[in-house]
């Protein structure tokens, strides 16, 4: 019985016509008061999850969400829905904060969504004593990792909810966590007793693309003159300087761009989150930061200018593209100095040792998928315990690596690391080994060793080209208290003493490297889908709301494909609920068939 009411809801409510994935086993699952931890890729309908037995069992879902702006998102498009839905945050006044706890506490709402410090305030924690909420759903529940990119402290302290209501079926939400990370999920929200659902990592709409820098901004561009016209996208940098001048470059280049990063104040940093949802901004240039709380479901690219610290936080970041589905891009430029900037980064901070050597281990993780000449898309998901065939659908299988034998080579090299005390970069060692004699090799007594000049067969760019990769396979690291020194791993001695083969791959050339083929259209736009796109704009702005929370782009397409006729006909586009019907169906029917209508003409001849 409650599985019928949740494939109602999912159909009049949400519009849909069936559960996708493992949707209805969760929804099943938490309908018999069991908890669980869901791990599903981003776009996939993790929300749903919790939402749906949110409007079957009784009482307010209390949802955990990190982010105010992802919290305003999630509730107004619920709102749109026709669900009673609020959020308490530290954007109400007093006066607002007031009526949603009395709405919540007078049972008026289906869903609360709450940060969790506010979940865990004495007032918040003293009201909830006196009421049976639903269920618990913990949204983002990988910032419940100490060892995460991510990490929420208060997360650790949500067990004070559990506690009190030890009958309540929690349920744990991520797109983000690897097998160590889920372990830890289960054990901190104490959901031993529970299951674990395991949706995969996959994101098959998205097409991977990593570069090694060569010259940034003509690679940029030739990336951005790829994209649709108009197409929304994101940009990421490593510092808040970057960001400002790449947003500036980007206004110069005639595109819409805005820059968000901490150093901005809070009302600014709103104002251009708000502007970027409505399409009033096109590029959003942005630091970590902007990360989580971006729910916009038609972001067309993302491009990291800089490596983040991760395959996690890239993973989080690219998510952020194509969440309604449809074809999109995600592209990042890389080199050795990114990982230098990171390691500097890592060990300034107050981090334990522990979480430190960690941190280094999964920047190293991220150098081998950006020098890896198999599939991208494979290196990616086995990092989360995942699998794929080759994808056909990232730059390594649409333009094959060419690998070599780097054995003799990489052997040079970490002889020339070693005679020089393991205490020099990569420029010193590349012109000791092409024999470049420079004052500093005079000085030193570099001149005279074995390994001065044995490989000039290598250019300079080759040879850099080859400690990078070193550096990625984990056979040398970057000594940051040498001063970016390059010095041996547990891995060199077998390397070096001819044990062990490497191969490598070879650079593509930059011209070469940027010839990927632009995505297929993501459908074919058409005059009357672009009159449905003008339509839903001008209702999202008389009601101040984004224009996908009305409706999503695919939802457009389908009208405009299907032509429906009638408020029936209307009720079976994916995406049309009853209560959207209500509130948006005669609006669009006209829109739709606004050709059909005779002319003025027509009627008097008539």
């Amino acid at each position: 019985m409650q599985l019928q009411s949740a494939q109602t809801i999912l159909h009049e409510t949400f519009g849909y016509a069936g559960f996708r994935g493992l949707q209805q086993d969760v929804i099943e699952h938490v309908l018999a008061g069991q908890h669980a931890l869901v791990v599903m890729p981003t776009g996939s309908g993790k929300s749903l999850c919790y939402q749906i037995p949110a409007l079957v069992r009784a009482g307010c879902t209390i949802v955990i969400s990190p982010l105010i702006a992802l919290m305003h998102d999630q509730v107004t498009a619920l709102q749109q829905l026709g669900v009673a839905a609020a959020a308490l945050n530290s954007t109400l006044s007093p006066a607002q904060q007031a009526e949603v706890e009395r709405q919540w506490l007078d049972g008026h709402l289906r869903l609360l969504y709450v940060a969790p410090e506010r979940a865990l305030s004495n007032g918040f924690l003293n009201r909830l004593e006196g009421v049976s909420p639903a269920l618990f759903a913990i949204d983002e529940a990988h910032c419940v990792s100490q060892w995460g990119h991510d990490f929420r402290p208060e997360y650790l302290q949500l067990t004070r909810l559990f506690e009190m209501h030890p009958q309540v079926p929690r349920l744990a939400l991520t797109a983000t966590a690897d097998p160590q990370t889920q372990r830890e999920i289960v054990e901190r929200l104490q959901l031993s007793a529970g299951r674990t659902f395991l949706g995969g990592f996959d994101r098959p709409n998205l097409r991977y693309t990593i570069q090694l820098r060569h010259q940034e901004k003509q690679q940029a561009q030739r990336f951005l003159e790829r994209q649709p016209t108009d197409a929304s996208g994101i940009v990421y940098c490593l510092s808040r300087r970057k960001v400002e001048e790449t947003a500036q470059w980007l206004s110069l280049q005639g595109f819409r761009a805005l820059p968000y990063h901490a150093g901005l104040d809070n009302a600014t940093r709103q104002l251009h989150q708000r502007k970027f949802q409505i399409n009033e901004c096109q590029v959003m240039v942005a630091t970590i930061a902007f990360g989580m709380g971006v729910d916009k479901p038609d972001v067309r690219y993302v491009m990291h200018l800089d490596m983040p610290k991760s395959i996690e936080a890239y993973y989080q970041e690219t998510g952020r593209a194509g969440r309604d589905g449809l074809p999109s891009e995600v592209f990042m430029l890389y080199g050795l100095n990114d990982s230098v900037t990171l390691l500097q980064m890592m060990e300034q901070s107050h981090s334990p040792p522990a979480i430190k050597q960690l941190e280094r281990l999964k920047l190293r993780s991220l150098l081998g998928l950006c020098e890896t000449v198999r599939c991208r898309r494979q290196v990616l998901l086995e990092y989360f315990g995942d699998a794929c065939e080759p994808c056909g659908n990232c730059d390594t299988c649409l333009q094959p690596v060419e690998s070599w034998d780097a054995t003799v080579v990489a052997q040079k090299a970490l002889s020339a690391v070693y005679r020089t005390g393991q205490r020099f970069g990569v420029g010193y060692l590349s012109q000791l080994l092409r024999g470049q004699l420079e004052p500093r090799m005079r000085t030193n007594g570099h001149a005279n060793l074995p390994t001065f000049g044995v490989g000039k067969e290598l250019s300079d760019k080759e040879w850099h080209s080859v400690f990078r990769q070193l550096v990625a396979h984990g056979f040398l690291e970057v000594n940051m208290e040498g001063h970016g020194g390059l010095q041996f791993t547990q891995s060199s001695a077998a390397l070096l003493k001819g044990q062990e083969k490497l191969q490598l791959r070879r650079d593509l050339q930059a011209s070469k490297s940027a010839s990927a083929k632009a995505l297929a259209p993501v459908r074919q736009s058409s005059p009357l889908f672009e009159r449905l796109r003008e339509t839903r704009l001008r209702l999202a702005k008389e009601q101040g709301v984004p224009p996908y929370v009305i409706f999503h782009d695919s939802t457009l397409y389908e009208m405009a494909e299907k032509k429906p006729s009638s408020l029936d006909a209307m009720r079976r586009i994916s995406g049309v609920g009853e209560s959207k019907l209500g509130r948006y169906g005669e609006t669009f029917l006209q829109a739709i068939h606004q050709d059909d209508l005779p002319s003025e003409g027509d009627w008097i001849q008539s």
